[in-house]
């Protein structure tokens, strides 16, 4: 009797877990669907080769936007991984030193931030003293919305590594900043690379840091130092425009990020099981 009474609370608690997948999953592909069937229509040679029509015109493309959003989102990468690593590394491999503390709780802090303050503070400190808008001040704020992510990302991987590694190059000599070069960081380098995808993904599809920053731009541009656009800024552009033709480009660049941040993710579970 009792077992079958854990056969039944087995099957309904198996039941439980597969209609709370089945929820979170149901609005997600209804999401899914809906832009893509509202945007693949959008997606064309002229989308992916040409700049923006004028406003109320058909026709044009999310050139500008494509190129700005890999220029900006890979050095928000260049920037905010090197801090990130660097601030995971001495959290991890160094836990007596006194900066562990504040560190740790500056990475918490910049975590649980709203994307916008990172624009506004990008704001602030870059473009205020730049005297105008630019790519390199979004890269800022993007960085500084991936550092927390990356910091913990690396700080987890390289707790996971078996002490005895960094003993065995200790015991050759080897003096501890070259043991985490040489040895710890090579071995976590899966874990370090989908901590950086994932940290890309997540700054990707942000349009509010740059509103304050990068501020846009619809001729094609690759200087750092000048307004530039990228997707989550168009697609908040033309979205609230009243242009039926812009709003299905809104769509189509919908799709495309979306696109994006699936490969990204692919590609860090890829990194994971190697």
């Amino acid at each position: 009797m009792n077992l079958r009474r854990r056969y039944l609370r087995d099957r309904i608690m198996v039941a439980f877990v597969y209609l709370g997948t089945l929820v979170v999953l149901l609005p997600l592909g209804f999401i899914l669907v809906h832009v893509f069937l509202s945007g693949v229509g959008a997606l064309n040679w002229d989308f992916f080769t040409k700049p923006p029509a004028p406003p109320g015109e058909p026709g044009g493309g999310m050139l500008p936007a494509i190129v700005g959003t890999f220029v900006i989102d890979l050095m928000a990468l260049a920037m905010g991984g090197a801090l990130g690593l660097g601030g995971g590394v001495l959290m991890a491999e160094y836990p007596e030193h006194p900066l562990n503390r504040p560190l740790r709780l500056v990475a918490n802090v910049l975590g649980g931030v709203p994307a916008i303050l990172m624009g506004l503070f990008a704001f602030v400190v870059v473009v205020l003293p730049m005297g105008g808008f630019s790519a390199f001040s979004g890269s800022v704020a993007l960085a500084v919305l991936m550092i927390p992510i990356i910091m913990r990302a690396t700080e987890e991987v390289l707790r996971m590594l078996p002490w005895e590694l960094r003993e065995a190059g200790l015991a050759l000599g080897l003096p501890r900043w070259r043991v985490t070069l040489s040895l710890v960081l090579p071995a976590a380098k899966g874990g370090i690379v989908t901590g950086l995808l994932l940290a890309l993904a997540r700054a990707a599809g942000e349009a509010a840091p740059l509103l304050f920053t990068a501020f846009g731009n619809s001729f094609l541009s690759f200087d750092p130092l000048g307004p530039m656009d990228s997707l989550p800024l168009k697609i908040y552009v033309y979205a609230i425009s009243p242009y039926e033709d812009w709003i299905r480009q809104a769509w189509g660049a919908a799709l495309l990020l979306v696109l994006l941040l699936m490969v990204t993710n692919y590609l860090a579970r890829r990194a994971v099981r190697r």
